[in-house]
């Protein structure tokens, strides 16, 4: 075991990251978003990397947010040179949850979205809730035939993770089951409604992203650069950063509200079925 949460690799142009909370199946906590988030800011501005390609360490890509392991660091400040929001570890009660959350589950991984590389996500095993704001800002997503994808939070009484692009990654149509039914989805069934590029046998993972990841790397960086800013502007004017604003508002209140009928504010409505849900074996 080692204590870096989040572990880093150079295959020539190509940026390897592996989430390394195995033990906790990689729960995002406040260190190991910082610290992807430091290294995708460093990333844009070395001329030697071309792509970057994000794993998990372990048996799952993510299991979400670290809703209670000893790493829990949900309190602790974010150390950025540059940051959207003040500290949120000093103040209280519906500003501390905003703040912290629009910071590191929003404004965070809409950062990565503007990466002006190419960006890649490499899943296996689940991807659960928070995983998935992991992976929906990526340009590529390449799954293993084992990969599974769920939003189970409606059973938490919340709208849906902060990073509300599921009708941009999906049909609207299918983002209701996802999200209303909350059953995990087969890396099959995310294929087949566009919601990732590839499936492959799982002992292929690695070196069918390393081939991608290296055609991608061998573009021209302004060229791409400028094919992602279109991309995401076309993106944008479809109403994803709108959708997202009042999204994430609802899921404030949603938050509010388990505040003040449960005392905490991520405590759920549906314990039982939460529980269930959100286990990853």
């Amino acid at each position: 075991m080692t204590d870096q949460v989040l572990l880093s690799e150079r295959e020539g142009a190509v940026l390897w990251l592996t989430l390394n909370r195995p033990r906790y199946r990689n729960a995002i906590n406040v260190a190991l978003i910082t610290a992807l988030d430091e290294a995708l800011s460093t990333a844009a501005s070395d001329d030697d990397i071309g792509a970057v390609v994000i794993g998990g360490a372990g048996p799952h890509f993510c299991s979400g947010h670290d809703l209670g392991s000893p790493g829990r660091d949900l309190e602790k400040p974010f150390r950025r040179v540059a940051t959207t929001w003040y500290d949120h570890s000093d103040k209280e009660g519906a500003e501390a949850i905003l703040v912290r959350e629009d910071e590191a589950y929003l404004s965070i991984p809409l950062r990565w979205r503007e990466l002006p590389k190419p960006l890649i996500a490499m899943v296996h095993g689940a991807c659960v809730a928070g995983g998935l704001s992991l992976i929906w800002p990526a340009d590529l997503i390449v799954a293993s035939d084992d990969a599974y994808f769920a939003d189970p939070v409606v059973r938490m009484g919340i709208p849906g993770i902060e990073y509300f692009a599921h009708q941009f990654v999906m049909s609207t149509r299918i983002a209701r089951e996802f999200l209303l039914v909350g059953d995990r989805m087969s890396a099959a069934r995310a294929y087949q409604v566009g919601m990732i590029n590839r499936v492959v046998p799982r002992d292929d993972l690695r070196e069918t992203t390393a081939r991608l990841a290296k055609r991608c790397a061998a573009r021209p960086r302004f060229g791409v650069a400028l094919a992602k800013r279109a991309l995401n502007a076309v993106e944008d004017r479809m109403g994803l950063r709108d959708g997202m604003s009042i999204a994430f508002g609802l899921h404030q209140v949603a938050h509010a509200h388990s505040a003040l009928t449960l005392g905490d504010h991520v405590g759920g409505q549906d314990p039982t079925s939460i529980a269930q849900d959100l286990t990853v074996e």
